[in-house]
């Protein structure tokens, strides 16, 4: 029995793109794993997000807890909230899940031509950077894909990252903290494809001037 072909690596940021968009079937590493559920098969398949190395594993499953109340509300035990919840929640003060990602802009990140969709792109790239399950990577690969995409499929993928933008936002106080380094890090992440496409711009642009000239000097 002959070996399965090694798949392609997939594209990283600053690398070329087809003409037409990236490949949808290039966007991921691994499968993409759904947010986490409720019981032991959520933390079951964070374990095999992990495994896989593909999305970032989510917080364990929610617990019963009620969700964080919102800022400026003291939350009590007559709520619902045990000494952990608030222990955490004096610890992370006004933080919030997508508290981090709001202060950010999705400047420099240009949504290529989808002339067969249609939908609101800053929305789109918002729920994208606040994303927690999608890598650096991922994430500029799917604004890649963005041409080749269908309207069922950004559809969806919206759909997605609305859910997982909801779920962990009920996730009690108790998951905060890890919600936060988690929210950071993904944020450094975005500021950093960002940075990514202003360079990768910078030398589309100089390679442009260079054809030019030579085309000037008959080269």
């Amino acid at each position: 029995m002959a070996d399965q072909p090694t798949p392609p690596t997939p594209p990283r940021p600053g690398d070329p793109v087809p003409t037409g968009g990236l490949d949808p079937s290039q966007v991921f590493a691994s499968p993409p794993q759904p947010p986490a559920q409720q019981g032991a098969q959520g933390a079951q398949g964070a374990q095999a997000s992990g495994q896989q190395g593909g999305a970032n594993p989510p917080p364990p499953p929610q617990d019963m807890g009620p969700p964080p109340p919102p800022v400026g509300v003291t939350a009590t035990k007559e709520m619902g909230y045990d000494d952990e919840d608030l222990k955490i929640l004096g610890q992370v003060g006004n933080y919030r899940f997508g508290s981090i990602a709001t202060a950010l802009n999705n400047d420099k990140v240009v949504v290529p031509a989808h002339t067969e969709t249609k939908f609101d792109e800053q929305k789109f790239l918002t729920l994208l950077r606040g994303s927690i399950s999608l890598t650096r990577d991922e994430k500029w690969r799917i604004i890649q894909a963005i041409p080749k995409l269908s309207q069922f499929q950004i559809d969806e993928l919206q759909k997605i990252l609305e859910e997982e933008k909801r779920k962990f936002s009920e996730l009690s106080p108790k998951h905060l903290l890890q919600l936060q380094r988690l929210e950071q890090k993904h944020c450094e992440d975005w500021k950093d494809l960002q940075a990514v496409v202003v360079q990768q711009g910078a030398r589309q642009e100089e390679q442009a001037q260079a054809d030019a000239i030579r085309k000037q000097l008959g080269i």
